[in-house]
């Protein structure tokens, strides 16, 4: 049964016999192993908050200094700074169970034999699939999200997400299927402009993780050995600068694999006073029913954003 955009009555959210499953994808293997809603991460009491402050050294040469010259000395070089920023983003989402739908949990549809229905309280359980959408939805929109500044109070704040603010360290397929020659381009191009490589994992839908599963063993360079990475158990190949870590991630789109540095990463939090960053509240009684909504003010700090990169374009 489709999921609606209504409250839950008796006749809109029937009862049914039978082990209760979650269906569709509910993996958020991003969002978990940089810290997820409930553990770690970072506060702010702004929506827009800083994730670096980035310097560089100039192109190399070799000084051309002669004794006449090394008398007076030269102009002056100044290195600059520049900030880069964020923004949290609001994620909402309403809650409403009538009386009579939570009174009649013996009330079922479908086909009944013995047993009983495994909802016992349809509130609670329509707030923890709430919660679920919600945890969901960050992990899409840290992966995918394009920026927006909240520029007036009718214009919504979107955080950046890793696909998005990730530009140094770039190579386009050109909408060729995924070689192995793209892979070691990136992590070369990484090496090139300094990433750390502290805690470097691969992020890929399902079919270009069976891709690159099928490439390292092809190169004899697959290996099965597991680290824990915020709780989740990774898989890790071999290339010429770093041990990569390998991780199925739904919310990646088809066309593109990332590959993100954790050790730069956190999600953002910022709090309603004396209410916190994520939380649900009852609503005004507005007649028979529970009202109540999820509310929530989560960013995502992607830190040095040279520490990252990504494949775009695959076919």
């Amino acid at each position: 049964m489709p999921n609606i955009t209504a409250k839950a009555d008796t006749f809109s959210c029937p009862n049914y016999l039978g082990q209760l499953f979650q269906v569709g994808m509910k993996e958020t293997p991003f969002l978990t192993m940089i810290g997820g809603l409930t553990n770690g991460g970072k506060s702010t009491t702004s929506f827009q908050f800083p994730v670096s402050q980035e310097w560089g050294l100039n192109a190399a040469e070799q000084p051309n200094i002669s004794e006449d010259d090394s008398v007076t000395a030269p102009d002056p070089t100044t290195f600059v700074r520049a900030q880069k920023y964020n923004t949290v983003q609001i994620f909402q989402r309403a809650v409403t169970v009538t009386y009579a739908k939570q009174s009649q949990v013996g009330a079922l549809s479908g086909i009944n034999v013995e047993g009983s229905n495994p909802v016992r309280d349809e509130k609670s359980f329509q707030i923890e699939a709430n919660l679920k959408q919600v945890a969901k939805d960050v992990e899409h929109t840290f992966i995918n999200g394009q920026y927006q500044e909240a520029s007036a109070s009718n214009v919504a704040p979107k955080t950046r997400g890793m696909l998005q603010a990730i530009t140094t360290n770039v190579v386009d397929a050109g909408s060729s299927a995924l070689t192995l020659e793209f892979i070691k381009d990136l992590v070369r191009s990484m090496a090139d402009n300094g990433a750390p490589f502290d805690k470097p994992v691969l992020f890929a839908g399902s079919q270009k993780i069976q891709q690159i599963s099928t490439l390292y063993k092809a190169d004899d360079k697959f290996t099965s050995h597991e680290r824990d990475y915020g709780g989740v158990a990774i898989k890790t190949v071999l290339t010429d600068f770093v041990e990569l870590g390998i991780v199925w991630a739904p919310a990646m789109p088809a066309d593109a694999i990332m590959i993100a540095d954790l050790q730069y990463i956190a999600p953002v939090f910022c709090a309603v006073p004396s209410k916190g960053f994520l939380f649900y509240e009852d609503l005004g009684k507005k007649g028979a029913a529970e009202i109540g909504q999820i509310y929530g003010q989560i960013g995502l700090d992607y830190g040095l954003e040279a520490a990252h990169g990504k494949i775009s374009n695959l076919a």
